[in-house]
């Protein structure tokens, strides 16, 4: 199939045309873990990196660094614990708190995971033919939604048009 309608529209489909690469990367991900056996989702390494580099913290201290919202966050938790990855426990000061921690079962793969995203970073990289400046691009798209909501922008050229 030549016809591509999401890349015709060109920045009019961005959005789409981010999702469209981010599931196609993803997808490849889960297939590379099947392959391999690994019981684990695409979407989960950031929550590993993140406990790996801060231990035990609550379900908002991941979703704020992650710019994920409280209910995905409680998802992906929820996933992870059920497959022996995550430990979860009250807070000793805060008991309706719920502290997320690696497990054993977590720690004890983190060599092999951390060779599995090293060869994605590295993947990553060539695709990317090592010029990060698409990064650049990123940060200030971010920046700017941060600054001013895609919502606020999109009415303010709606009511524009009226």
């Amino acid at each position: 199939m030549d016809f591509d309608f999401i890349k015709e529209l060109g920045y009019k489909a961005f959005d789409s045309r981010l999702k469209r690469i981010s599931d196609r990367m993803s997808h490849d991900v889960r297939k590379f873990y099947k392959e391999f056996g690994i019981d684990v989702e695409p979407n989960w390494y950031l929550v590993f990196m993140l406990l790996q580099k801060r231990g035990e913290i609550s379900i908002t201290d991941i979703a704020e660094p992650l710019g994920y919202s409280h209910p995905s966050v409680v998802v992906i938790v929820k996933k992870m614990t059920e497959k022996g990855y995550l430990l979860i426990t009250k807070d000793s000061i805060d008991r309706r708190k719920q502290m997320i921690s690696l497990s054993l079962k977590a720690i004890e793969m983190l060599p092999q995971l951390e060779k599995i995203w090293d060869s994605c970073e590295k993947a990553i990289l060539k695709l990317l033919s090592e010029d990060l400046s698409i990064l650049l691009y990123l940060d200030t798209i971010d920046q700017e939604l941060k600054d001013n909501p895609f919502h606020n922008r999109f009415k303010q050229e709606y009511l524009k048009s009226l």
